[in-house]
């Protein structure tokens, strides 16, 4: 008979081999495949998911245990044709709309600000590697995890392209501009000066000579923004590095917008670019700023009338 540890083991293995990471579903589903085991149960029950899904220590966030639960679901479906008896959790036990929390926006200001900032963190290398890493995020969008994986030999400084391997499940090119090749050579140089023998193939290194953690950054990072003067909007949460994305984006719409372009026709490039699997997710940075909103609102204003405009 076969257990449900190895049943969880063999699926999370399929799902892989497909191309799937499952590094967080992965430890959720492992999770309640123990709680399970703790139990003395056997059989994956909805009243056993239910009850582990939404007894989490210091959780009571419903969209958290929303997702724990669809993680269960998945594996459930999964499982009932292998062991009959087992029970499938109703789509509609745990109902919740996850809401996405609004993008704080770095003006071109605020930006360089951060970059002097970066400057002043000492040794040279710590600075060097941080406004290298930085200057990339905000002028390409990549994800912190994206940038913090690239090896020397993902970054082609002669054809000016990025290598971006195994994120969400694939890879995929990004070229750069020809100011940010520049950037990133200087970094080399200052890198390879200080730090010639290093540790690790990654391309950004840490004072260490080994790869820069991207769960340590957030830390750093909060320096940053104290020593840019950047603060926390009222009533809202309070920048992130990840909202460097998120202004990549947004500053790319608006310069489409500006351009007089179809942004509609633009967006699967712009998806594309930043490794999302659908324009839609691309398409929410719309929302995200006055500008952005007043631009669209003039370009429907002028449809509407049949006249020019110049935004």
């Amino acid at each position: 008979m076969t257990t449900m540890r190895q049943h969880a083991i063999d699926y999370l293995a399929m799902r892989r081999a497909l191309g799937f990471t499952m590094v967080t579903q992965g430890r959720t589903l492992m999770s309640f495949v123990g709680d399970l085991e703790a139990s003395g149960g056997t059989v994956l029950t909805a009243e056993a998911a239910l009850t582990w899904a939404t007894h989490t220590p210091g959780s009571t966030n419903p969209a958290y245990w929303a997702s724990r639960l669809g993680t269960v679901r998945v594996f459930a479906r999964h499982l009932k044709t292998l062991e009959p008896a087992t029970e499938i959790p109703p789509e509609d036990v745990l109902p919740h709309r996850a809401q996405r929390i609004t993008p704080y926006i770095y003006t071109p200001a605020e930006t360089i600000g951060l970059l002097r900032a970066a400057g002043q963190l000492r040794p040279q290398l710590r600075a060097a590697t941080w406004q290298a890493i930085l200057a990339l995020l905000m002028a390409t969008g990549l994800r912190v995890s994206e940038a913090c994986h690239l090896d020397r030999d993902d970054v082609d400084l002669c054809c000016g392209t990025l290598t971006v391997r195994d994120s969400k499940g694939k890879s995929r090119e990004v070229p750069i501009h020809s100011s940010t090749t520049t950037a990133l050579s200087d970094y080399t140089l200052v890198r390879d000066r200080f730090c010639p023998a290093p540790s690790a193939p990654a391309f950004f290194v840490c004072i260490r000579g080994t790869r820069m953690d991207a769960s340590n950054m957030p830390r750093v990072f909060r320096g940053l923004l104290t020593a840019a003067g950047i603060r926390r909007p009222v009533g809202r949460r309070g920048p992130r590095l990840h909202d460097c994305r998120h202004s990549f984006a947004v500053a790319t719409l608006l310069d489409w917008y500006q351009a007089d372009a179809d942004v509609q026709a633009q967006l699967p490039k712009l998806a594309t670019y930043l490794g999302h699997g659908d324009p839609k997710d691309s398409y929410w940075y719309l929302t995200g700023t006055p500008e952005l909103l007043a631009l669209a609102a003039a370009r429907l204003e002028s449809t509407v009338t049949g006249e020019d405009h110049d935004g």
